[in-house]
């Protein structure tokens, strides 16, 4: 009977389907055990190979973790909202729900073609009402919250508002954007409005003004992920950082839980150093620095409060508000020009580009300790939303300052004794305090830390600063101007946000004719006829942005039928958290930090029972593509082999993978590959085109795609599955090569052939071989460990050694069979399923139990022993394991390869190290 893939793999399909296989519930006499993949976004692509190489690794660790007994929940759904679908809605005119629902359903076909173990009844979709209900419903509750700081957790904002009834601002410990004082008297003489507005500055969701990537072309806001060297990623658009009216959420206020965090979690330390850089935590000292002639303080945010006495200059952020405010009228011309040819810059770019740029607003700030005036000026390598948008610069000690004054010729003023700064900058923390006096604060002769320590006393006491603790992590920008994305639960009367009652959710999507701003600059759902409420009060015009539905959809998996609750006490008391999440690094600063907090505000709310989401992380690697190359001759169609083209002038062109095998161009299907070619010649080596490669990102651009449906008709999905675990370590990248994935299909071969002789089964019972169990055990063993270190590519390898070894033993035996398809099965549940049914089994091989190794069986028969002479290896001799000392001396000392080392030598003493080593020494 031969092995086809194509039945088997149908028919388990089917019979998994039809049987409830992977439907799961919970358990209380099993302990849990959750498995999660990050949800893919469902493009019009489809998958490519790479995709699943997280989910099959995901698959294989959820069907081990249920042969061992646990009760495993392994969901799957969809990232349905997103910027492409509605690109393409505006393009065609088609609604992005109709696209989006083919594109899930096309992406559900291949995920079922691999032999998944996801239990769809659990799917989700962000894009369906019932889901991102609850969406809204955090939304809201974030609306109605503020943070308490000393209690460290968020609170209801109806506390707040009593307190500010009682006694104002005063005592108050609140995470806010604004240091904005008021008594009882003043809140409750305010206007509806303008309690309101003071309200937002508390509010864990809030409207406020910030910087943000604004694409003119998209008619939307961008994320820093979204944006490249001032383009949009999608379409290539030029983005501009402009000042706008947008939600937010108030991320900043859980910068320290989010840090502390780390620490409980199961991740890799490259990973969490990522998130704490991004957090960035720092100690510092608030400062005021008066702008001279004028009734305005520049404050800023050090670490180095000790080097206030070498500021020579100010700067501030393109984006601060004081530049207009301070600049000069002379200077006004320059200082807009250099506005204008910044903007198109994201944070991020400038935070890594080096470039030295600036403009001097011609007004002049006062050195609080010195009374010197310093000139301020603008530069984009100060942030507006790190500290406070300005920095007080001290060259001498500090690299970018120093690259700053040697550019525009400023004062560079060292305080560290010894230290030269003739060409770069002196960063180092440590040394005596030079040319820092006042005739108030003396700080020469201190070490850097006791003049950082008086620095903070001074200022303090002086009323002049405060210490404090800054955080680099910033509110989440949670506005887009778009359509396809969750609706805010937001109505306006007379200007003032309130939220829908809990009993309108969801508050769904209405049609709209075209999915552009309107003609008066407003979002696409300023098109929908009526987005009122019932009373005629305006909706919220914008949506929700893609990371909304992503923030918390491993808590609805749980649960995700309850029309009451995102999830029920009951489920989530069960299940908990994630155990293990499997997804890519590009997720460090984005989904990975705003679903912590979601979690953690959920947390304080009673909502759910653990603080933290996600207990391991894995990343896995990218499979890359292996691009082709055709070499053309310029200004001609004719196209040289790569051997050949260092004779011409050419120009690679990138070419589809498809028509290429091993290197070597098929000529018809190029030339029917796109019209240009149909004319096409060639000069070939050999009779053959050799086209060139590269590993490259597999992308559609570079015609390297190869889609999983075409390997799974092939070669089938046991084999897609084993041979992408075979590629490599797990949590590295590496290439697409198709050229082993031979050898895999023909390991599933060969173990097919143990269990048949032609057409008949073969397997016999009886007692197996101490040889056969040797092989089995050592199996168990390697592939145990393998599994739980995520070393999955080691125990492919191991697998094929062990199949080697049964066939060399002729080995048939029921009880090695059985055991070597169990463990086999999570990679391999196809072919598993096939031969644990045919060995007789009427329940599914994913029920049966994990084996363990016994240890009696790994013990060595033989061992090899090294004869040397003098300490000087000789030769090797097996014996039986367990010789005594005095035997293994007889035989190396008899052995006929002794002979020439003891011919006229006296053996002076024999050292036997047991199971290793004779050393005979000779006089």
């Amino acid at each position: 009977m031969e092995y086809n893939h194509k039945d088997i793999e149908s028919r388990w399909q089917k019979f998994w389907k039809d049987n409830a296989t992977y439907r799961t519930e919970i358990n209380p006499d099993k302990p849990k055990y959750y498995v999660l993949d990050m949800f893919p976004y469902p493009s019009g692509a489809g998958l490519h190979v790479g995709h699943p190489l997280g989910y099959i690794a995901s698959d294989i660790y959820s069907r081990y973790k249920r042969l061992q007994g646990f009760n495993v929940l392994h969901p799957m759904g969809y990232d349905a909202y997103g910027l492409p679908a509605e690109q393409y809605a505006i393009q065609t005119g088609q609604h992005p729900e109709v696209t989006t629902r083919q594109n899930i359903a096309r992406y559900r076909n291949q995920l079922d073609k691999i032999g998944f173990c996801y239990d769809w009844n659990r799917e989700i979709k962000t894009c369906d009402p019932e889901y991102y209900k609850w969406t809204q419903w955090a939304f809201m509750q974030m609306f109605n919250s503020y943070y308490d700081t000393a209690l460290q957790k968020a609170m209801p904002i109806a506390n707040l508002t009593a307190r500010f009834e009682e006694h104002g601002t005063e005592g108050v410990t609140a995470a806010r954007g604004k240091d904005t004082e008021f008594t009882a008297a003043q809140w409750n003489a305010m206007t509806e409005k303008e309690k309101s507005d003071a309200l937002m500055n508390y509010r864990i969701a809030y409207l406020g003004n910030t910087m943000v990537n604004w694409c003119p072309k998209l008619g939307t806001v961008l994320a820093n992920d979204e944006v490249s060297e001032g383009l949009s990623i999608r379409g290539g658009y030029p983005v501009e950082q402009k000042l706008m009216y947008q939600w937010c959420l108030r991320v900043s206020a859980y910068a320290q839980r989010l840090l502390d965090g780390l620490d409980t979690i199961d991740w890799t330390e490259s990973l969490k150093e990522t998130q704490r850089n991004w957090i960035g935590r720092s100690e510092g000292a608030e400062m005021r620095f008066p702008i001279a002639g004028q009734d305005i303080e520049l404050e800023i945010f050090t670490t180095r409060a000790d080097t206030v006495f070498g500021v020579t200059f100010m700067v501030l952020a393109p984006e601060s508000a004081y530049v207009q405010q301070i600049t000069t009228p002379d200077q006004k011309k320059a200082v807009e020009e250099y506005l204008d040819q910044v903007k198109h810059k994201t944070e991020r770019e400038r935070m890594i580009d080096k470039t030295i740029s600036g403009v001097f607003t011609g007004a002049y700030a006062i050195n609080p300790l010195t009374g010197k005036e310093i000139p301020v000026w603008v530069s984009d390598y100060v942030l507006a939303g790190y500290g406070t948008g300005a920095i007080m610069a001290v060259p001498a000690h500090d690299g970018r300052d120093y690259a700053f004054a040697r550019h525009f010729n400023l004062p560079i003023i060292p305080l560290i004794e010894g230290a030269d700064v003739s060409e770069q900058s002196f960063d180092a923390k440590s040394g005596r305090m030079i040319n820092s006096a006042s005739a108030e604060l003396n700080l020469n002769g201190m070490e850097v830390k006791d003049a950082i320590a008086a620095t903070k006393t001074f200022i303090k006491e002086k009323g002049i600063g405060k210490v404090k603790v800054n955080y680099r992590l910033r509110d989440a920008i949670f506005s887009r101007q778009r359509y396809w994305g969750e609706p805010f639960p937001v109505y306006y009367r007379d200007g003032i946000p309130s939220l829908l009652s809990e009993d309108k959710l969801p508050l769904t999507l209405p049609e709209i004719d075209k999915y552009l701003p309107t003609e008066t600059g407003e979002p696409p759902l300023g098109r929908a006829e009526n987005w009122q409420t019932e009373d005629g009060c305006p909706l919220e015009l914008n949506t929700m942005p893609g990371f909304a539905g992503s923030s918390a959809y491993y808590l609805r998996y749980m649960d995700p039928h309850n029309p009451d609750a995102l999830v029920s006490a009951r489920a989530n008391s069960y299940w908990q958290d994630v155990d293990l999440y499997i997804g890519g690094t590009e997720h460090a600063t984005g989904h990975l930090i705003y679903s912590r907090f979601w979690n953690k505000f959920l947390f304080d709310l009673g909502a759910v029972c653990r603080d933290e989401p996600f207990k391991k992380l894995i990343n896995q690697g990218m499979i890359q593509g292996r691009s082709n190359f055709v070499y053309r001759i310029k200004d001609t169609n004719t196209f040289v082999s790569a051997g050949l083209r260092s004779q011409y002038d050419t120009t690679p062109i990138h070419v589809d993978v498809n028509i290429v095998n091993n290197d070597i161009l098929d000529l018809e299907r190029f030339r029917n590959w796109r019209p240009e070619f149909s004319n096409a010649e060639f000069v070939l080596e050999d009779g053959r085109y050799i086209c060139g490669w590269a590993v490259e990102k597999m992308s559609k651009s570079m015609f390297n795609v190869v889609n999983p449906d075409d390997i799974v008709e092939k070669y089938g999905a046991d084999t897609l599955r084993l041979y992408e675990m075979f590629l490599g370590p797990l949590e590295q990248s590496k290439p697409w090569d198709t050229n082993g994935i031979d050898g895999v299909n023909r390991f599933l071969k060969k173990l097919w052939g143990l269990f048949f002789n032609g057409n008949d089964l073969a397997v016999t019972d009886g007692e197996p071989t101490r040889e056969s169990l040797k092989s089995l055990h050592k199996l168990i063993k390697k592939v145990t460990a393998d599994i739980e270190a995520f070393s999955y590519n080691t125990s492919v390898a191991a697998f094929m050694i062990c199949v080697n070894e049964l066939g060399q033993q002729k080995c048939r035996n029921r009880a090695i069979l059985e055991q070597l398809i169990v463990i086999l099965a999570p990679f391999a549940p196809h072919i598993s399923e096939e031969l644990w049914h045919t060995l007789g089994h009427d329940t599914t091989v994913c029920d049966a139990q994990w084996p363990s190794y016994d240890e009696k069986y790994l013990v060595e028969d033989t061992a090899t022993i090294a004869v040397s002479f003098n300490g000087k290896a000789r030769f090797n001799i097996q014996v039986p394991t367990g010789t005594s000392q005095q035997q293994l001396e007889q035989m190396a000392l008899n052995h006929e390869n002794s002979a020439k080392w003891l011919e006229g030598k006296t053996v002076r003493k024999i050292i036997v190290v047991p199971n290793k080593i004779v050393n005979i020494v000779l006089g």
